[in-house]
């Protein structure tokens, strides 16, 4: 698998295979057995960076980009190369206090099918499930609003896969990229999520990024212009 290949997608498609020295990175796993200091200081680290006026601002802005780390890659191997690294939460080290993108590598190099029920398996059911329930541990956040994050960060790792197939001439990337959304919104969790499922998707819950300050909507924003109180912004 041609990582460098992976990592010219974009900064959220990147993958390393050996640890940085000195970093922080824990195994994932730790995260979702209920290490939530890892978390907690994750959720301090972007609220301090965005001055967020809320907790769960900064704890949805965390998971967002999370989420997205995750399926990216897995989507962009899948549509790349027709094949996925075994992205387990025994194996993938993560580091929260590097800054964003969040800062992952993998202990391992076992790949499997770049199927949409592999992707599933893996990210979905391996690792959003848990993080949702770690982030709800960790303070009040509505698990609409998680799943919410889960659909748009999908959709953005589709738009990255069109963008990068465009510029490249690759159609076939596209094409794999397109029929792989498809099959992973066809889930109950993801479904409702917003609309279309693909990269036009706009989401039908708000990430809470427009409440720090200069935040601003989103592009994929459930608003057409920002709510006049932070009340209605969930």
């Amino acid at each position: 698998m041609d990582l460098v290949l992976l990592a010219s997608v974009g900064g959220f498609f990147a993958l390393r295979t050996t640890p940085v020295p000195g970093g922080g990175h824990q195994p994932l796993e730790q995260l979702y057995a209920g290490g939530n200091g890892l978390l907690a200081a994750r959720v301090e680290k972007v609220a301090a960076r965005l001055a967020a006026p809320e907790r769960r601002v900064a704890a949805s802005i965390a998971h967002l980009g999370l989420a997205a780390r995750l399926w990216s890659l897995a989507l962009g191997p899948a549509a790349l190369f027709g094949r996925v690294p075994a992205l387990t939460p025994g194996l993938l080290h993560w580091d929260p206090l590097a800054t964003s993108p969040d800062d992952l590598w993998l202990a391992g190099t076992e790949e499997l099918p770049g199927t949409a029920d592999s992707v599933r398996e893996q990210i979905q059911y391996g690792h959003l499930v848990p993080l949702a329930e770690a982030f709800r541990r960790d303070g009040n956040i509505s698990p609409r609003l998680l799943w919410g994050n889960a659909g748009s960060a999908l959709a953005g790792a589709v738009r990255e896969l069109l963008a990068f197939a465009r510029v490249h001439d690759r159609p076939d990337v596209a094409a794999r990229a397109r029929a792989l959304a498809a099959e992973l919104f066809d889930d109950e969790a993801l479904r409702g999520t917003g609309a279309p499922h693909g990269p036009a998707f706009r989401r039908r819950s708000c990430c809470l990024y427009w409440r720090c300050p200069g935040g601003g909507l989103c592009g994929d924003c459930v608003f057409d212009r920002a709510p006049a109180s932070p009340a209605t912004g969930r």
